[in-house]
């Protein structure tokens, strides 16, 4: 299959054709006639299967190819739970519709007044598609100015990220604000529970879509390190210092361990910034440029950067702390090894964390290879994911260095046992 066979205006086909895109990805073969037929959606897929093309290229070919119902009003909403997702989407947005008059407009928090009033224009109507985050829509929603009238799409992206950001009843309240005749699509990388309350809420009669989760790439080489907490922040300097990656990715469990972790590691001379939410829109973006242009070599951040955000090229990836939820493994891990490239993968398995990553070997289906501590740094603990049977559940090697730390004293943001 090809897109020509989807029926997609030439314009749009021509996109492709620029952007080099040739055959769909299998969420966006499914999707795309269901979108086209007038269908709601639901869909589960994680990152990297081409679920933004999914609904941007059908969305973009109904709204370029019909007549607005309201003259004047936003055809098309995209809401999606950061920034930095909005931005991106918006980037692709403008690539795919090259071709075609349809125009867009990510709309944000921490914007000046200047990009108040060109979001507040767009919304008014002078803009087709819009691509905002909940907060800072329901802010203008509030104003009495957005024009929806004419409202033909919704399309919740990262639905499952937005609920874990405390988002739902934002949701819940700029979906009041809607024109009940609507087409709906909502795409999660899971279908936890409320994914499916809320889809049952919002979506009339829906085509269902389920992208089995992807493994980590062949290309990623995947290895853990069993630690005390003590432990976690000498190892990481260790990594760091002999590690040939130009291009690293550590993530912590939450933004005050990133903003820690960061200072500490610049602290002992190492080129690392850190990305969380709490940074103003004009950080972050310089931060995201630095680390592309490899102006930057170490990048520590939040899940944020785990999904939602397309940054090719990264060597290494380090999980700091283990990830509660296993799918956000495969995210992160996921990070590097893109287009069949080569990556490495490190984790730090602490004792409160082996319960949680014997729950990502079991979705994985095989064991990460535990890695005996550097000479010098002791001996870890022993890896025993309790409660989780089958592959995995085997025990650590033991450090190289003998019982003593070698003068690493295990100060550092690592230390003191913390709990997520």
């Amino acid at each position: 299959m090809d897109f020509h066979t989807l029926g997609l205006d030439t314009g749009l086909l021509d996109g492709l054709h620029a952007m080099g895109i040739r055959k769909p990805t299998p969420i966006q073969a499914q999707a795309i006639p269901a979108v086209m037929e007038g269908r709601d959606l639901i869909a589960c897929a994680q990152t990297g299967t081409g679920k933004t093309a999914a609904f941007l290229l059908p969305l973009i070919d109904v709204i370029h190819g019909y007549k607005p119902r309201v003259e004047g009003s936003v055809r098309a909403l995209v809401v999606v739970p950061t920034r930095e997702l909005a931005l991106q989407i918006d980037q692709q947005m403008q690539a795919i519709a090259y071709f075609t008059p349809i125009t867009s407009m990510p709309v944000y928090g921490g914007s000046d007044g200047a990009s108040f009033d060109q979001q507040k224009a767009a919304l008014s109507g002078g803009t087709e598609v819009i691509i905002a985050t909940p907060g800072k829509l329901l802010s203008h929603l509030n104003l009495g100015y957005v024009a929806l009238k004419g409202l033909e799409f919704l399309v919740l992206d990262e639905a499952d990220r937005m609920m874990d950001m405390g988002f739902i009843d934002d949701i819940n309240r700029i979906v009041q604000f809607l024109p009940k005749e609507r087409q709906t699509l909502m795409f999660s990388a899971t279908m936890a529970p409320p994914i499916r309350a809320l889809a049952k809420n919002i979506l009339h009669d829906p085509v269902e879509i389920s992208i089995a989760l992807s493994k980590p790439a062949e290309g990623v080489k995947q290895e853990a390190f069993v630690v005390h907490e003590a432990q976690k922040a000498p190892v990481l300097e260790h990594i760091l210092r002999t590690n040939e990656a130009s291009s690293i990715i550590i993530f912590a469990g939450r933004k005050v361990e990133v903003r820690n972790l960061a200072r500490h590691l610049k602290k002992q001379g190492f080129n690392a910034q850190a990305m969380h939410s709490d940074l103003e829109q004009s950080e972050r973006e310089q931060v995201l440029l630095d680390f592309r242009n490899r102006k930057l070599r170490i990048l520590v951040a939040t899940n944020v950067v785990s999904r939602g955000i397309d940054i090719d090229d990264i060597d290494l990836v380090i999980n700091y702390d283990v990830p509660q939820d296993p799918e956000d493994y495969v995210h992160r891990v996921g990070r590097t090894a893109r287009a069949s490239k080569k990556g490495q993968a490190v984790t730090f398995i602490a004792e409160k964390d082996m319960r949680e990553f014997g729950r990502i070997e079991q979705l994985i289906g095989y064991a990460v290879e535990k890695l005996a501590l550097p000479a010098g740094f002791g001996e870890g603990p022993v890896y025993r994911p309790e409660g989780v049977r089958g592959k995995g559940a085997n025990g650590s090697r033991r450090g190289s260095g003998g019982g003593k730390r070698g003068g690493h004293n295990g100060r550092g943001p690592g230390a003191g046992g913390r709990r997520r």
